[in-house]
């Protein structure tokens, strides 16, 4: 299995240096003269007017055996056999020694902070950049989220930002690998080290990404995923938890069941400690299996992808493709995220690239924004509970230290591409560069 892929990656690479060296002739060797004309915003012709891949995908196949569930009446896993077989596949496709699936990829991150102690009144560092369940899950433990400055290079946390932030209450860090992006986790892993900290892997974009021949999600004392509608791997609602400890894992189970005993965790009672009920259903799982099937040839394709646009968005002034962390082996790319230079760009505003890329075709989105500044924050702070958790002094303080200059930077340049484009062929790929390319030239018009 290993050498399959390990070949495969090799195939990848040296597909993409064969492309690099097609490129050597002229910096915009690549453009159609065609798409030299004026931008489709302003009445030209569109660089594209075909579909993208559609995601999800659905795999008639499964419906059998889900039929056949359904009507067993097996529907949830203390009834049936099917999260735990998808528990078992997903645990070796990571490379982890145990898997739990939940309901949610937020009701994983959720159960791994539980487990992990991180209790009211704690603090807990956090990447500001990312989708708001990775701090709103500090906020429902009654903590306190402290956002580490984003990288905008990379897009990813700063480990050398994190010291300064570190208090008497911190308890753990939680690095999140954005759109699959591998976090500097060697790093992260030093500080957390030094000061006693846990880590929780905010994996929830990054399935089968990988930092130093390791799968995103293993290199930390749990690791969480998301199976969400739009996810590389969907089930419409879902998620999962990994790591390689067995007392941490059985507590996971526990608390995602109730508080009942469960492996390590005696049965002093009927429920020993205290839980709630986080489980996944039967029929989650048998479609996770089923999309399995297709996950790594896909990601395959994305990296493939990914890797050629680098190569040929990169010679364009104005776009700065994301700079991978060393260490980083491949990102699982749920977005394509790249910069927008302005001034590079002959001045034209983001805003107007965004809405002058869509017109030729090409999805396209700005990103997360100030997550740090989201009103939900302020509602926590005020409230009573916060009010007695923390001092008038600290909150205040908290306030003042949330100026993330790097974010800020990254949510005024950040582009991104859905990433079931990155399933297209290569000329869909040359869509996305000729269409960039054709703004560029017509850069002038769009100011």
């Amino acid at each position: 299995m290993s050498n399959r892929k390990i070949s495969r990656r090799q195939a990848i690479t040296t597909a993409t240096a064969g492309s690099l060296g097609t490129m050597a002739l002229s910096p915009f060797s690549f453009i159609h003269l065609k798409n030299t004309v004026k931008p489709a915003l302003l009445g030209g012709e569109k660089v594209r007017t075909t579909a993208w891949p559609q995601w999800p995908v659905w795999d008639e196949s499964a419906e059998q055996q889900i039929i056949e569930m359904l009507r067993s009446g097996r529907w949830w896993r203390g009834g049936g056999e099917y999260v735990a077989e998808f528990e078992k596949e997903y645990a070796l496709l990571m490379g982890a020694d145990r898997c739990l699936a939940t309901a949610s990829g937020t009701t994983a991150l959720l159960v791994a902070l539980h487990v992990l102690g991180v209790d009211a009144g704690d603090e807990v560092l956090v990447s500001p950049y990312t989708f708001i369940a990775s701090y709103n899950v500090i906020f429902m433990n009654k903590a306190l989220p402290v956002f580490v400055d984003t990288d905008p290079e990379t897009f990813l946390i700063d480990p050398s930002k994190m010291e300064k932030r570190i208090t008497d209450r911190t308890s753990a860090i939680l690095p999140v690998h954005i759109y699959g992006l591998p976090a500097d986790m060697d790093k992260i892993n030093e500080v957390a080290q030094q000061h006693d900290l846990r880590v929780v892997e905010d994996a929830c974009q990054a399935w089968l990404g990988e930092y130093k021949g390791k799968k995103l999600g293993t290199l930390g004392d749990l690791g969480c995923y998301s199976f969400q509608n739009s996810k590389n791997l969907p089930t419409g609602e879902g998620g999962a938890i990994v790591g390689n400890n067995p007392e941490l894992m059985d507590r996971c189970y526990s608390f995602h069941n109730c508080g009942r005993p469960y492996g390590t965790v005696e049965r002093t009672s009927d429920y020993p400690v205290r839980g709630s009920n986080r489980r996944m259903q039967q029929i989650q799982a048998l479609m996770l299996l089923s999309q399995m099937k297709r996950i790594e040839k896909d990601a395959d394709v994305r990296l493939e992808n990914a890797m050629y646009l680098d190569s040929k968005l990169s010679e364009i002034p104005g776009i700065k493709t994301a700079k991978l962390v060393e260490g980083n082996n491949r990102s699982a790319y749920h977005m394509y995220p790249f910069r927008f230079i302005s001034k590079e760009f002959g001045g034209v505003s983001r805003g107007k690239f965004l809405e002058a890329l869509q017109a030729e075709g090409i999805p396209c989105s700005a990103g997360y924004g100030q997550q740090n500044k989201d009103g939900l924050i302020e509602e926590a702070l005020n409230s009573k509970g916060y009010k007695r958790l923390f001092t008038q002094n600290r909150l205040n303080r908290w306030r003042e230290e949330n100026r993330l200059p790097g974010n800020d930077q990254l949510t005024r340049e950040a582009v991104t591409l859905y990433q079931s484009m990155l399933l297209g062929s290569k000329s869909d790929m040359d869509d996305i560069v000729n269409a960039v390319a054709k703004l560029y030239e017509n850069r002038e018009s769009l100011t």
